[in-house]
This record gives C-alpha cells, structure tokens and sequence, in this order.
C-alpha cells in the first residue's frame, strides 16, 4: 500500500478532533465544508492506515484520588533488556506511559499513584523486582501545567 498523503480536508477534520474527540461528524462536516459521509470515510482511512489509532478519554486523575505523578528514569543493564523490561512494566497498572529513550536512562515511565506511600509501594514491591534494571530515578511531578495534543498545520 502506498502511503497515504493527508491533505487539508483530512488536516482540518483531525484539528477538529484533536480539540474535541466527541464532536459529532455531522459537525465536522458543517464545519469543514464537507458532506458527513465524507468525514466518515476519511476517517476509516485514517484508521485503516493507522494515523488515527482509536479515541482516548483524558481524566483528572486527581478527582479520583490518584494525586500523585511521577517520571521514573530506568537506567537498564543493557539496552536490549529494552523489550523484556516494557513487558513487565505494562503489567504494573499505574505505569500509565514508557519510553525507550537516548541519554541517561534506557527508558522513561509516566507513573499515577494515589500518594507518596503508594509509589513507595509500587518501587519497591513491583518496579525494583524486575530483571534487567539496574536502578532507577524518581522525580515526582508537582503541576502539570500544559497537556495537549500537536496542533496540525
């Protein structure tokens, strides 16, 4: 399959989901000067090729208790320990994003916990037990101040 040129039809309908995932097509359409039919399959081609890769819901973690962010930098004992180690850590709930990363850590991970305790438990009793870490980096995360997705031009 050759691969698939976004034009500005396709631009403007994933800016328009990109600041509202729920918008309705038909709104889409109006919006873009196109036929609801036409953001329909524009968008299953989207999806077929797999530039858009489903719907995610953004939640305030906060609100539900989980207060605490933090990033953890895994220095590993080699890099191609790399795949093994991401095996394990998509195992433990709250590591909610991995990166396989250049610099000083082999990977970096996003980690929601309801308190300092319950990350201390989550280091200590899963993080710190899986083979192929060295050791790890903990920077707890005090305000997120901006999450967005990349702007389309």
């Amino acid at each position: 399959m050759r691969n698939y040129e976004l034009d500005d039809t396709d631009r403007k309908i994933l800016a328009l989901l990109l600041e509202d995932a729920k918008m309705p097509y038909t709104e889409i359409a109006r919006k873009v000067h196109v036929s609801g039919g036409t953001v329909h399959v524009r968008m299953a081609r989207m999806e077929e090729l797999g530039i858009v890769q489903g719907a995610t819901l953004r939640v305030d973690y906060q609100k539900l208790g989980y207060g605490m962010t933090a990033f953890l930098g895994i220095y590993l004992l080699k890099s191609s320990l790399y795949n093994s180690v991401a095996e394990q850590l998509r195992k433990i709930p709250e590591v909610v994003s991995i990166y396989y990363t250049t610099g000083n850590y082999g990977m970096f991970t996003r980690i929601v916990c309801r308190d300092t305790q319950h990350l201390r438990d989550v280091l200590h009793d899963q993080v710190q037990h899986i083979e192929g870490i060295e050791r790890t980096e903990t920077l707890i995360s005090l305000e997120e101040t901006l999450n967005r997705p990349v702007q389309l031009r």
